[in-house]
């Protein structure tokens, strides 16, 4: 053996002998511990809705009332659960000298910084009602659904991209939706009545360094506003950063034919 090789040799084993004897120390014990609870991330809103229950031991819920302009020192009683079927997925209510406050939050949990989520589904006869929706609007976004089939070719026989419409409907949907987009993503990412959105929150589910955002619902829908509205290559409707897409799926059965709206919570973690 070389001269050169046995030191290398003799460096290698020093350094192995040092690794071992550090990976017993309580100091590298608590990093491992430490990465394998970073790693953990969010698992769903239970686990959110347990810290606020918990905000006097859970930092981050104290940081997470602190934002939303609760004092430590003020709050008497923290109380999240989970209501059904609203824009809310939490409630949290805090109780003061003051009195007693709900607060909604919408919680957006995503596994990567590129991913979309499903921010509302529903037929479109809901929506025409909700927003009083033109007769042609509805017409050219029934065509749009599938819930009429084609009346010109189409790239799918079910039903027709926005972009396979007349110009004239085209110009129709986006007239319809550019005057009307602070009131449609508001219903969006809000809704409305007892349980509306006042806050959202977006968190990675799972990363090396779990992040969260926590926003006031109005600088969200602000944010998710920005854009025009127009139709895309692949035919669909850009509402700002929001989607609109026919749903699919659903094994063909006729729910496949409801309207979809869709965006990428995690934009809302490079929000200035």
């Amino acid at each position: 053996m070389s001269k050169l090789a046995r030191l290398l040799a003799v460096k290698l084993a020093l350094l192995l002998l040092f690794a071992a004897a550090d990976s017993q120390t309580p100091r590298a014990d608590a990093v491992e511990r430490g990465s394998a609870t970073a790693k953990a991330g969010f698992k769903n809103e239970d686990e959110i809705a347990a810290k606020f229950n918990n905000w006097r031991t859970d930092a981050e819920a104290a940081v997470w009332l602190a934002f939303m302009g609760y004092k430590s020192a003020d709050i008497i009683e923290v109380s999240a659960g989970k209501p059904h079927g609203e824009k809310a997925d939490i409630v949290v209510r805090v109780r003061t000298a003051a009195g007693e406050k709900s607060e909604g939050i919408s919680i957006k949990l995503v596994s990567t910084s590129t991913g979309f989520n499903q921010i509302d589904k529903r037929w479109l006869r809901q929506y025409a009602e909700k927003w009083k929706m033109q007769a042609e609007v509805q017409a050219a976004l029934r065509l749009f659904t599938g819930e009429v089939k084609p009346n010109r070719p189409s790239r799918d026989p079910r039903r027709m991209f926005l972009n396979e419409l007349t110009a004239e409907q085209q110009k129709q949907v986006v007239d319809f939706f550019s005057a009307n987009k602070a009131e449609i993503v508001s219903d969006l990412l809000g809704g409305d009545g007892e349980f509306k959105a006042g806050w959202m929150m977006v968190a990675l589910k799972s990363t090396a360094k779990p992040r969260w955002v926590l926003r006031s619902i109005d600088y969200t829908i602000d944010f998710f506003s920005q854009g025009p509205v127009e139709i895309t290559r692949a035919g669909n409707l850009k509402i700002g950063r929001i989607t609109m897409q026919r749903k699919g799926g659903d094994g063909g059965r006729e729910t496949a034919n409801q309207l979809q709206f869709k965006m990428n919570p995690a934009l809302l973690m490079s929000a200035k």
